[in-house]
């Protein structure tokens, strides 16, 4: 019989990132990011990117939902949920603002002191990821972003200082948050710094590259692996009780049919698309299987006997990942054709979606971890999981949110059942505990959080902090250690 709930020490919490929740994105130093080039969208029109803040266009980093002047409050009504650990992000950009400079700003150093300051006197763990979409702009401007191998010892840089002068408050880190998103075109300027010829649609995750293009994509991401490799040997060095990990974007990808074909089509996507990144941080190496689709698509990432050193000694403590739907593959065209899912897969007709067309599946969360514990053996975190949808505001000031209170009860109970089949999981970071500006698109009206923010597309709203029915049954759960699943 197993135990009813999860293991004692078990990290309830939430997660945001730097660029869609803190604003204020010229105050306290802070130079410019990539994040801050780019436009709202919505889910029929793609968020835009511009070489130069155009003033009659609408930037959602520039304020987003100011947490970087409620962080006291929005932190306390954290600390009234319950939570253990709060992931976050550091805007590279607040420390070393074009991101070349020799010196960081202290201002921007002071301002995470006071968040983790806050987080502590609530009884939070922060979990501190180091790069969240959102580059220094000058480093993707002059420097070709993470294509050149400059942005490796820019980034060590950053992250030695931020090491050094949070090791004794920060205890969990990530290095760079869903690292195999530069597997994908979609990945190329948010996560890559690869800024585009022209102004335009750039958060489109249909769109289509050159070969040439691909493989500029495939060496920054090489550049981050080394990045992230020297990164957790630091960390190890300054403080040898912390502990770093990976961060994926989880990606369940099932076969449509029981063709062969797709069942292969499907292994190959999960490889390179998932499992690549988790490979090379996890094991220290990569699989013989990447460096042959290297050599197909001509390119060649000229490892040297340094770098493999590195990469093996800069192995990550722990996996964490972020899950939010699974989909289908499958080598039908006429089927991949009418592909509509946000995820680059095809509709799965045995699971519902979400107002965003995300496919809502649960099971595929356990899955999920039994793959990833399988393959690597070592603790599993997910850090992102949560339902974005659109929330009503009560004639009685109240917001009802059953649908996000089923979806995140149906996923933990799924991580439990992972637990109970033998995973060791460490933790759960709802994503955008708090409402936030979505990723994808760009919005306000997405929402994900325990705590509504009155903020709206139009850039209207007061930011007032509203706790939604998901706020209490989220703080019952976490003070019952997950008993009231």
């Amino acid at each position: 019989m197993t135990e009813k709930t999860f293991p004692e020490g078990f990290l309830w919490g939430g997660a945001t990132a730097a660029n869609q929740c803190e604003g204020a994105y010229r105050e306290g130093g802070k130079g410019l990011s990539v994040a801050d080039m780019i436009t709202s969208g919505s889910r029929t029109s793609p968020r835009q990117f511009t070489h130069e803040i155009k003033p009659e266009l609408s930037y959602p980093s520039h304020e987003a939902i100011d947490f970087y002047h409620h962080y006291k409050e929005d932190i306390a009504l954290f600390g009234k949920m319950g939570f253990k650990v709060f992931r976050l992000s550091i805007a590279w950009s607040r420390i070393f603002p074009n991101g070349d400079e020799k010196q960081p700003c202290r201002e921007g150093l002071d301002f995470y002191h006071k968040v983790f300051a806050e987080c502590h006197a609530n009884g939070i763990e922060p979990l501190v990821t180091l790069s969240h979409y959102e580059m220094p702009y000058h480093l993707a401007c002059a420097y070709g972003g993470w294509t050149n191998p400059a942005a490796i010892d820019f980034f060590v840089r950053y992250a030695t200082t931020v090491l050094q002068e949070y090791k004794d408050e920060v205890r969990y880190w990530l290095t760079f948050n869903e690292i195999n998103i530069l597997a994908s075109p979609f990945g190329a300027l948010i996560a890559g710094g690869i800024i585009p010829d022209h102004d335009g649609p750039q958060m489109d995750f249909t769109q289509k590259e050159t070969p040439e293009k691909a493989a500029k994509r495939f060496l920054a991401l090489h550049h981050q692996f080394i990045a992230s490799a020297k990164t957790v040997a630091i960390a190890h060095a300054i403080n040898p009780s912390c502990m770093v990990g990976c961060m994926i974007a989880g990606m369940a990808q099932y076969p449509l049919t029981p063709n062969p074909d797709d069942m292969i089509r499907s292994q190959e996507m999960m490889k390179m698309g998932n499992w690549l990144c988790g490979d090379v941080m996890v094991r220290g190496y990569y699989p013989q299987y990447a460096l042959n689709a290297f050599s197909k698509m001509g390119l060649n990432l000229d490892i040297s006997e340094d770098d493999e050193e590195i990469l093996l000694m800069g192995t990550v403590d722990f996996y964490s990942f972020s899950y939010y739907s699974s989909a289908c593959t499958t080598c039908d065209a006429q089927a991949a054709a009418k592909a509509g899912n946000m995820i680059m897969g095809i509709n799965n007709p045995y699971i519902k979606r979400s107002q965003w067309g995300w496919g809502i599946d649960p099971e595929g969360l356990r899955w999920y971890l039994n793959e990833a514990y399988g393959r690597y053996e070592i603790p599993m975190m997910i850090v992102e999981n949560g339902l974005g949808a659109q929330d009503i505001i009560e004639a009685d000031g109240h917001i009802h949110d059953p649908y996000r209170i089923d979806y995140m009860k149906n996923h933990i109970k799924a991580i439990k059942e992972a637990i109970d089949d033998g995973v060791e999981v460490l933790g759960y970071t709802s994503w955008g505990c708090i409402d936030l500006v979505s990723a994808s698109t760009g919005e306000m009206a997405k929402r994900y959080g325990f705590i509504y923010v009155d903020r709206n597309d139009d850039g209207t709203g007061t930011f007032k902090r509203i706790p939604k029915d998901s706020f209490e049954w989220y703080s019952k759960l976490i003070k019952s250690n997950g008993a009231e699943l």
